[in-house]
């Protein structure tokens, strides 16, 4: 027996009103369903949900950045460099801070947070030869340039 996909990912925040226009207004998620006032689920579209929000509450403490936990989701945002320069330019629109950008050899990334602080990576594929590859090339970080 094996896993056989990532079926969805829920992430706990303190209040849906400010996290769901995040969610599905800033990065266009399918919102499809409600469980009373506690949870609200998204799709990509093909399957019934692929992530949702657990509301927690105003006082809900956040993490410590070095407990052990969530590092951060990705999105995958287009197949090409273009499609992550209109995201950049999208956030910026938007009002929300591009926290960084990293080019994995593998993929083109740029980081965001959430309203709680739950950091995002939105990121294009580069050519799937690289790391069929090269498996290796799966762990490099070098900085982004997204304006060259």
């Amino acid at each position: 027996m094996s896993v056989k996909s990532l079926g969805h990912v829920v992430l706990k925040v303190r209040d849906l009103a400010v996290s769901v226009p995040f969610y599905r207004d800033v990065l266009g998620l399918h919102e499809v369903a409600r469980y009373g006032h506690t949870m609200v689920f998204f799709s990509l579209g093909t399957n019934h949900h692929d992530l949702a929000l657990m509301a927690l509450g105003a006082d809900a403490p956040a993490p410590s950045p070095d407990s052990v936990g969530l590092y951060h989701v990705a999105f995958k945002v287009g197949d090409s460099l273009d499609a992550l320069r209109a995201m950049r330019d999208h956030l910026m629109q938007q009002g929300v801070p591009v926290l960084g950008m990293s080019d994995h050899t593998v993929s083109q990334s740029l980081y965001i947070s959430d309203p709680d602080g739950i950091e995002i990576e939105l990121y294009v594929d580069a050519d799937p030869s690289v790391w069929r590859d090269n498996p290796q090339a799966v762990a490099a970080i070098r900085p982004l340039d997204l304006d060259r």
